[in-house]
């Protein structure tokens, strides 16, 4: 083989697996349930974070335990976040009755997620993860690094659903009615 067809087969292969992970990351789909009695190590780490707030208040995340948890990693330039946000808002205020909450880590700079809440407001809690959130996402499960990203904690702080890609509201209720 001459040097022109080893680069163009590797580049054959890199848009190959490129488009392989942008299919999966654009597939909405169900990654599985968190097996076991109890939290796992990365959930357990969780509840030790704190995160500064678009008004600068901190939130420490342990005072959301004991109680349904739907965290969903976002970002102002990913167009499936933005979409899927005010059908999260809209279940964040339906399930507060419940006890169930909403937490919204942007996976963003503070400035951009602090513009883009002044156009679109949201009622759900905003936690300002940074960059350091796509590794928080990939500990919690999901393995790819794309987004959204949720996750679902039950009362004891254990996952019990995961999802990459946007959700619905059907989804949703179906993951937090038994909890």
């Amino acid at each position: 083989m001459n040097r022109r067809q080893i680069l163009f087969g590797g580049v054959g292969l890199a848009a190959l697996a490129g488009g392989l992970a942008w299919r999966q990351a654009s597939e909405p789909r169900a990654t599985g349930v968190a097996a076991g009695p109890g939290p796992d190590a990365a959930a357990e780490a969780f509840w030790t974070m704190n995160f500064t707030q678009p008004d600068d208040q901190v939130l420490a995340v342990a005072s959301l335990r004991g109680q349904p948890l739907v965290v969903n990693f976002w970002g102002t330039w990913c167009p499936p976040c933005i979409k899927e946000m005010p059908e999260l808002d809209r279940f964040a205020r339906q399930a507060a009755g419940r006890g169930v909450r909403v937490l919204g880590l942007a996976v963003d700079s503070p400035t951009a997620v602090r513009q883009y809440l002044a156009r679109s407001p949201v009622s759900y809690t905003i936690g300002l993860a940074g960059m350091d959130g796509t590794d928080l996402a990939r500990q919690l499960g999901n393995t790819i690094g794309a987004m959204p990203f949720t996750a679902v904690f039950d009362r004891r702080g254990a996952v019990v659903q995961r999802k990459l890609g946007t959700t619905t509201a059907e989804e949703l209720e179906g993951w937090t009615k038994a909890l």
